[in-house]
Parts: C-alpha cells; structure tokens; sequence
C-alpha cells in the first residue's frame, strides 16, 4: 500500500490530539486528517489535512451539539470525498459525548465506507462520573458501530487509572492508541516474514458479531507478559473468548525466532473458538530490539448475555 492510502482521522479534540501523536509516529506511512470545529485542535499539525467544521469567527463551535456537528460533517462531503478518493483504509480516532465527536464522527464514517475505504474506529467513552456525557455518548457508539467495519470502545476510566500509575495525566496516556495505529500501518506497508495486507483484514472484519482490537508487547521469552499487556489495554469491558476470527501480527528484533512466533500466536488464539479462521503475519524490526509486539484484530464476538 502507498502511504496516500491509509488516513489517520481525528474527530474531535481528543480524536485530533490523538491523530497528531500517531502522526509523530509514522507521518511518512499514512495521511492524517483532523475535525474539528475549534482552531487549537490544528496547532502543531504541520502536513496534516484541515477541516473545521464551522465559521472562523463561530465562538460557539459545536460544543454539546451533535446534530450541528453532524450537519456540518454532512455539508463538506464533497471536500471530504475528494481527501478520501485514494484512501483504502480509515483509522478514525474520537472521543465521544462531546459534539464534534459525537455528531461528525459517524458521518465521516459514513462517507469513508461510502467511498469504499475500509473504516477501523477507536471512540473514548466519557468518564463514568458523567452521566449526560455519558447518555450522550451511547448514542453516538451505536452510530458509529452501526457504520464503522470496526469500533474499539476506550474507557477513559481506565485510561486515567493506568496513566495515575505510570505519573501521568490521562491526557497523556495515549500511548497504547498511537502503539495501536502504528503496529496496524507497519502490518499493511512493510514486508514482514509473513505479510498481512488490506484483504487480509477485510476478511476478518466481514465476520457477525461484535470486533476489537488490542496490542501487547514484551520480553520474546514470556508470551504471557505480552498477551498480559495486551489484556491490560483500556477498553470498555468485551468479553474477546469464544471470537470466530483473529488477525494477529507478532513483530519483533532481529534474534526473533520461528519458534518465538509460534509460542506468541498459541497463546492469544488459546481462548478462540475451536473452528476460528486465523490469519497470521510476522515481521522483523530494527527498532525492537529485545521486545515482541502484537497487533490482534478480534471478530465474530458474541455479546455477552
């Protein structure tokens, strides 16, 4: 794939935060544009698309209004669709129970899928404390979920609890999206030992059910740290046991064995269905020396009763 044909969307200010910090990661493997109806959501963007939803001189933006959000969205789909012609796959990245975010991220979906691009959306839910945020949220999820191929719910909850560990505040705490969206580009352009590509993940995502995706990382000797980390990533509860199919790519050093691969791939497909399809990729990477990292799109998940 060329780099014109994966896009990084942020939605939003969280969304656009998180987009510029995956940038940063990989800014010569994808195109990144950011929504917003707010201008410091730009700053810092350098090379990025801009979209702002609004007037310059609308104070207001589209604070607590979805349906603004989402009319305006709907207003510049003919600018959208001209940024989205060479697109092949969408990483949307939002925060939801906002306005922008809520209302504009289902409708740029909504115009991705419609242009025929793949559409993997990461949405924030709003702290539990929240609760108008939080109803608000809900709706604009089952939006989402109902357009998007895949939709992996955050909880900011424990985003903010694994950031107080670590010193830091929640803001900051993103790494595992940008660990995420990085992981998910290496997978599509570079060539790995085995090679994954878009039809690969298509076939996945086109499984019934619920889908998701997590990413682990650790020592190449103790695939229980990786798949460990993996669990520890700040989603919504989603029971992932019994899913029908799994795309994993295992990346690692140059000292990475076959053997190393094998161990990796067992243990985060242990708790699948026994007839589950799985496609399995495997590359090596300068920058991991000593370390293994996963990439897992989880699908066919059967709700939980």
């Amino acid at each position: 794939m060329d780099a014109e044909q994966i896009l990084i969307a942020g939605v939003g200010g969280l969304g656009c935060a998180w987009a510029k910090g995956a940038q940063s990661r990989c800014s010569s493997d994808a195109e990144v544009l950011l929504i917003d109806a707010d201008d410091v959501s730009f700053e810092g963007a350098d090379g990025a698309h801009l979209l702002r939803l609004g007037h310059t001189l609308d104070s207001v933006g589209c604070a607590a209004l979805p349906p603004l959000a989402e009319q305006r969205m709907r207003g510049y789909s003919a600018l959208a669709n001209t940024i989205l012609e060479p697109v092949e796959l969408v990483i949307l990245l939002t925060g939801l129970g906002g306005g922008t975010g809520t209302g504009a991220a289902h409708e740029f979906a909504r115009q991705a899928r419609q242009s025929g691009a793949l559409v993997l959306a990461v949405a924030a839910m709003p702290f539990e404390v929240q609760a108008t945020r939080t109803e608000i949220a809900r709706l604009g999820l089952q939006r989402l979920e109902h357009i998007a191929h895949v939709t992996v719910r955050l909880s900011l909850d424990r985003l903010a609890r694994q950031a107080r560990q670590q010193g830091k505040t929640w803001q900051m705490g993103a790494e595992w999206i940008e660990d995420l969206v990085d992981g998910l580009i290496r997978t599509l352009m570079k060539m790995g030992l085995i090679n994954l590509d878009l039809m690969d993940l298509r076939a996945i995502v086109d499984q019934e059910g619920e889908a998701t995706m997590l990413v682990g990382s650790g020592r190449p000797d103790d695939p229980e740290s990786i798949l460990q980390s993996a669990m520890m990533a700040p989603l919504s509860a989603l029971d992932v046991g019994g899913a029908s199919a799994c795309l994993i790519q295992v990346e690692g050093g140059f000292g990475m064995t076959i053997g190393q691969v094998d161990a990796v791939a067992n243990i985060f497909t242990d708790a699948l269905d026994d007839d589950a399809q799985v496609i399995l990729g495997a590359r090596v990477s300068e920058d991991l020396e000593d370390t293994i990292r996963v990439v897992t799109l989880l699908a066919g998940i059967r709700p939980s009763d």
